[in-house]
């Protein structure tokens, strides 16, 4: 199910504040814990937004309930679901530079959860086998990783009372530029968190629009 956006430029391009990490800007493994954020909270004054203080830009998103994601022009999406629990597990953004995932979870309001949810994913990644590497981007810590031909980037936004986590997964080729595509999407998405109380770390629901569930729906009665 293809659903296309306008294509917007990254702004800024790749200077400034939303340049990739420099080389000396990345640290080894055993280096993570003496990693000192300057705060708890990411800096998201260019996004991306919470609903409650967003205001209408006319960028074309998805409206996947928890978060509205922008789709740049000629990408596609693609639903993955839960064949247990029969609902959705993620819903992908298939770019020429790689797939992109971007997923809400619950948090505390003084934030601070992606840098516990970070540690746990470069041990996981590691266990597998990947190279690792962490360094500073736009909002905090980012992850890089090599795992067999395949560059995965992992960035994430540190907000009161929601984390929101973007990964992109692409060929080594496209890594470069897959940084920038991954930040521009995670930059102009909103999150609908929701005044529901729920526990740290539990995903927020996504929801698909009408005419996508419908679609699926049909095609899994032909199947």
């Amino acid at each position: 199910m293809g659903i296309f956006g306008r294509k917007r430029r990254t702004e800024g391009g790749s200077a400034g504040r939303h340049a990739a990490p420099e080389a000396d800007d990345t640290f080894e493994d055993d280096e993570y814990d003496e990693y000192d954020g300057e705060s708890e909270l990411s800096d998201v004054s260019d996004g991306p937004f919470d609903v409650a203080d967003f205001e209408d830009d006319g960028i074309p998103r998805i409206d996947l309930g928890s978060v509205k994601v922008p789709v740049p022009d000629g990408s596609q999406v693609q639903v993955e679901m839960d064949a247990e629990a029969g609902g959705v597990r993620a819903v992908h953004v298939v770019t020429e530079q790689g797939q992109i995932t971007v997923s809400a979870y619950a948090a505390p309001r003084s934030g601070g959860l992606w840098r516990e949810v970070s540690a746990e994913l470069a041990d996981h990644l590691r266990a597998d086998g990947a190279k690792v590497t962490i360094g500073r981007g736009v909002w905090g810590l980012e992850i890089s990783a090599i795992v067999g031909d395949v560059a995965l980037r992992f960035v994430g936004v540190d907000r009161p009372r929601w984390m929101l986590r973007g990964v992109i997964a692409g060929p080594q080729s496209e890594a470069a530029a897959a940084v920038e595509v991954l930040r521009e999407i995670v930059r102009r998405t909103i999150v609908d968190r929701g005044d529901a109380p729920m526990p740290v770390s539990t995903p927020l629901t996504i929801t698909l629009p009408e005419a996508v569930a419908e679609h699926i729906a049909a095609q899994q009665q032909q199947g």
